[in-house]
């Protein structure tokens, strides 16, 4: 099958009319999008952009041959022109089976929100799925195969791309890509390192693409390394990089705090924000959770387990330290960074970064200053990918 994207944008496309924000400032160029509409072989038509016949031949294509239009949600966008001489355009009810005569079978998949998905057959074989904006698949139960391609809301509904890995309708194999495209996420670089982080990618309005060919998608690196100051945003970008992924084991580091009203309400935030598919697990025991096979692990944060195991070596006393404590952290450090080394699971880890602020006025606070620098050197070191996040702005330090 050859699909070409005639619009990748949300309905009321990017940059949206009368926006005056950042993200629709800047989009220009290859970086504006029309409402997204798919062609499918020249036979289908999937959703209307404005201008879908002038769309089509400035991506060297014609709609002339369109046997079928079908609409996914509905066209609440800015009006759009339907061509003479298509097919009225329509839905197919949930579950429905549609055969069309250029020899595509289609089937409408039921979401959780107002809207329908599509599966498409091809003569050859190949499958592809497609989502309206916000929508995800409902009652999921392990698809048949693997999708080839499978195109939907990615910024918007990333829970949905973690429900089809958890069915196995994507795999690593799978074409990912992100349709419906709004002005959530900056265009542009970030919004291409947001979705490579999830393995999937975006195309400019027009592009074409041919289900089964080989296309550049960065891998999902295995081991990532957040850091960042207080209240940089480094916890959400952490849970950002997962939350396609199902089956994530959060791993909090800092416990419970009994009578502390301030902690019982930054834990309760973190919770709120997780997927209600994700598991918790407070421990400071990290080397077994590293070593072992399972799902993705988030760690947040490495600078509260590195206080537990000060705490634990008596680091905060001068004498103790100089006498075992300092070559026992070392041990222990070692020990992290090594089962580090050797993960075969998914691993991102949050850090803070306190080395570049004011120097502490106590021994012991000079003192995990400088052990945390280490640790996340160390951790960093076996890291395919280390960022920084500053101000809610992710810097690439590393892959």
């Amino acid at each position: 099958m050859e699909l070409t994207l005639l619009g990748t944008g949300a309905p009321d496309g990017l940059p949206r009319p009368g926006c005056p924000c950042a993200a629709c400032a800047t989009a220009v160029g290859e970086d504006a999008r029309a409402a997204t509409a798919l062609l499918v072989d020249g036979a289908l038509l999937f959703d209307l952009t404005p201008g879908p016949a002038f769309a089509a031949a400035r991506a060297g294509r014609s709609i002339t041959g369109v046997r079928q239009v079908l609409l996914s949600h509905p066209q609440n966008g800015p009006a759009v022109e339907f061509p003479a001489g298509l097919p009225a355009p329509g839905r197919v009810p949930d579950g429905r089976e549609l055969s069309v005569i250029s020899g595509h079978r289609v089937r409408a998949v039921a979401l959780d929100a107002p809207g329908t998905g599509y599966e498409v057959t091809g003569p050859d074989g190949d499958r592809l799925l497609y989502l309206p904006p916000g929508g995800a698949p409902a009652g999921l139960s392990g698809a048949p195969s693997p999708y080839d391609v499978v195109l939907l809301d990615v910024v918007g509904r990333p829970d949905a791309l973690a429900r089809l890995r958890g069915t196995g309708a994507v795999t690593a194999t799978t074409d990912v890509l992100a349709v419906h495209l709004d002005h959530d996420v900056p265009p542009g670089r970030e919004l291409h390192r947001r979705l490579a982080a999830a393995g999937a990618r975006a195309v400019p309005d027009g592009t074409s693409v041919t289900v089964g060919d080989y296309h550049a998608v960065p891998d999902v690196p295995r081991r990532t390394l957040v850091l960042g100051g207080a209240r940089s945003g480094k916890s959400v970008e952490a849970e950002r990089r997962l939350e396609s992924f199902p089956d994530v084991l959060y791993v909090a580091t800092g416990g419970t705090r009994e009578g502390d009203r301030d902690w019982a309400s930054r834990i309760a935030l973190h919770r709120e924000r997780r997927p209600t598919s994700w598991r918790t697990a407070e421990t400071c025991d990290l080397v077994p959770l590293l070593t072992a096979d399972g799902p993705p692990l988030l760690i947040d944060c490495l600078a509260l387990w590195l206080t537990d195991a000060m705490d634990s070596v008596g680091a905060w006393d001068d004498e103790r330290w100089a006498n075992g404590g300092a070559a026992a952290l070392a041990e222990r450090t070692a020990a992290l960074v090594a089962a580090v080394r050797s993960a075969r699971r998914t691993v991102v880890a949050v850090s803070n970064e306190v080395g570049s602020g004011v120097v502490p006025a106590t021994a012991s606070g000079r003192r995990f200053r400088d052990e945390l620098g280490r640790l996340n050197a160390g951790v960093g070191g076996e890291c395919e990918e280390v960022v920084m996040v500053v101000a809610g702005q992710v810097v690439r330090l590393r892959g």
